[in-house]
């Protein structure tokens, strides 16, 4: 159906900047929301950043004016830009898509995640 692919993601010194990304295949009819979220050890999965189809982003407040979500609907990929990075960024970022697809009655909808890709922050 869909497959949602996160790539960006390694080691990084406290200040530094990573850029990952995440790109969508299959029988895709249109991607709907996208978002990053990231699990640290020990930790629930938390949301970093979300991003609608038409552009309206949303953070939460630890990583709002350092981390910026964008998407680029032609290539069905989604980015996160993270700058000012700090150890407490250290984890797992997977993407979320909610994702209208191709199928035998037509058109479904389903809810996607990426494998994960590890960041970590430090000296």
């Amino acid at each position: 159906q869909v497959q949602l692919v996160e790539s960006g993601g390694g080691l990084v010194q406290p200040g530094g900047s990573l850029r990952l990304s995440c790109a969508a295949s299959g029988r895709i009819f249109r991607i709907n929301t996208m978002g990053w979220y990231r699990q640290a050890p020990g930790k629930e999965r938390e949301l970093v950043a979300r991003i609608t189809s038409g552009g309206t982003t949303n953070y939460p407040e630890a990583v709002k004016g350092r981390f910026t979500i964008s998407r680029d609907n032609t290539k069905n990929t989604m980015y996160l830009q993270m700058n000012s990075l700090k150890p407490e960024d250290t984890a797992v970022y997977y993407c979320n898509a909610a994702v209208t697809y191709y199928c035998s009655s037509g058109v479904c909808n389903g809810d996607y995640w990426g494998q994960g890709t590890r960041v970590t922050v430090s000296s």
